[in-house]
């Protein structure tokens, strides 16, 4: 019997006043010698049902209980009665082709941020909004298909995992084959608490919350992908695997990861081009670091809640920028890694249940970095009956001086970041021979 209630954890409540996951993949417009489009987008949506079938929370909505507390504390649960049900739509734009969405510089953001659904929607709406909304966008001569889910419901695993099945059922014609197996109870996180702490209760306010509109900031921000090919990656990692070892001799040779290597490289690069920023400039990089592998016993693989902590890596422009180089720039983001360990991931989620801090939207600073979404998941497998998609893009939600979401590239073991920064920034980067030369434009 499927459950009809589940309360937010302690990693999704953190992300309540943020804005929805959105990402959407660019395919080349199916030949209609297959079929007629209409019959597709027919197709998608029949698909797109069945797989919420599945992922049944994802058809609820949030349900916020206030309590009448000196801090006015707030509890939400997923109501997954079905009753509010997801959202699928078609739209056609005459005058887009994909070759708008590729060829510019920078992402076109007034194009590709019309092809997501729920712009600017925080996920505590989620108690009167779709927990998940698709936007099928036909092109002259492509198709963009793109998904919003509420980030406190959903994390990336059960966001990919949702689009890997619906094109899976939509490539065998609506016929569901093997289906994946969600987990969605979510009482693991709440062993240990004391049960007079649940439900979970935070102090926050929605009324000074609400970001449903691009950054009031006078600041211009750009966003432009990066394709780091596999002999690069395996470049830096060796570089910077090699320097650590002078740095901290304990070290083994192979303890910098591949992706490490790169965050290392963006921080140091980006860094160096915020012209702005000066030497004493404090400066950071907040890495999202999985839970899944440190519970007690680890987290099924197929869990479709958050499962995240945020560890926070801090120094000075000019110690960053000095002659330590790549390798202490990696090392220190390994550090703060391997430093959270299950010991200390079960301590902050007790520490937090019994007093969580009170949750507000980030501020621009425009001094740090924050790596959301991971290579690992499998975006480019969603072919949904005509050829694998060419491209990845985000939603407007979320965005900020120094969001950079990684993606696997389209070429075997290359990863892409998506850059959004300030445009002076862009462009200094753009000119700066150290960075380019290891960038694929």
């Amino acid at each position: 019997m499927e459950a009809t209630r589940f309360e937010l954890t302690q990693s999704d409540l953190l992300l309540i006043p943020h804005h929805y996951i959105q990402k959407g993949l660019l395919f080349p417009k199916p030949s209609h010698q297959s079929q007629p489009f209409i019959q597709w987008i027919q197709r998608l949506e029949t698909a797109f049902f069945k797989a919420l079938d599945i992922f049944y929370p994802l058809a609820g909505r949030l349900v916020m209980t206030q309590y009448d507390d000196v801090q006015l504390t707030k509890s939400f649960f997923i109501d997954c009665n079905g009753a509010g049900g997801a959202f699928f739509d078609h739209v056609t734009f005459h005058n887009v082709t994909v070759a708008d969405i590729l060829d510019p510089l920078y992402i076109p953001d007034d194009v590709v941020y019309s092809f997501f659904p729920l712009n600017f929607v925080c996920n505590f709406q989620g108690v009167s909004k779709p927990l998940l909304a698709a936007q099928v966008t036909e092109l002259v001569d492509g198709v963009f298909i793109a998904l919003s889910a509420n980030h406190s419901v959903a994390d990336g695993t059960m966001f990919w995992l949702f689009f890997n099945t619906w094109s899976q059922i939509c490539r065998q014609n609506g016929v569901v084959l093997d289906p994946p197996h969600p987990v969605f109870d979510r009482d693991q996180f709440f062993e240990g608490i004391n049960p007079y702490l649940l439900p979970l209760r935070i102090p926050f306010d929605p009324d000074r919350n609400t970001n449903n509109t691009p950054s009031s900031t006078p600041i211009t921000l750009k966003q432009r992908m990066f394709r780091f090919s596999k002999e690069i990656i395996a470049k830096l990692k060796a570089k910077a695997n090699a320097e650590i070892i002078h740095l901290s001799p304990t070290k083994s040779i192979n303890n910098i990861s591949s992706l490490q290597a790169v965050m290392a490289h963006l921080w140091v690069s980006i860094t160096r081009n915020r012209s702005y920023l000066k030497s004493e400039d404090e400066v950071s990089y907040i890495v999202m670091v999985g839970l899944r592998q440190r519970m007690e016993p680890p987290l099924s693989e197929a869990y479709c809640g958050n499962a995240v902590m945020f560890g926070n890596v801090e120094t000075t422009a000019g110690k960053l920028l000095g002659k330590n180089g790549l390798g202490w720039a990696a090392l220190e983001i390994n550090k703060m890694v391997v430093s959270h360990t299950p010991e200390k991931a079960q301590e902050y989620l007790k520490n937090w249940a019994k007093s969580p801090n009170e949750i507000k939207m980030k501020k621009e600073l425009g001094c740090e970095l924050l790596t959301g979404s991971s290579p690992r998941f499998n975006v480019y497998g969603n072919d949904f009956g005509w050829g694998r998609p060419i491209t990845v893009r985000s939603g407007p939600g979320s965005k900020y001086d120094g969001k950079l979401t990684v993606f696997p590239g389209s070429e075997k073991g290359s990863i892409d970041f998506e850059v959004c920064l300030r445009a002076q920034t862009l462009k200094s980067m753009s000119v700066d021979k150290q960075f380019m030369e290891t960038v694929t434009i």
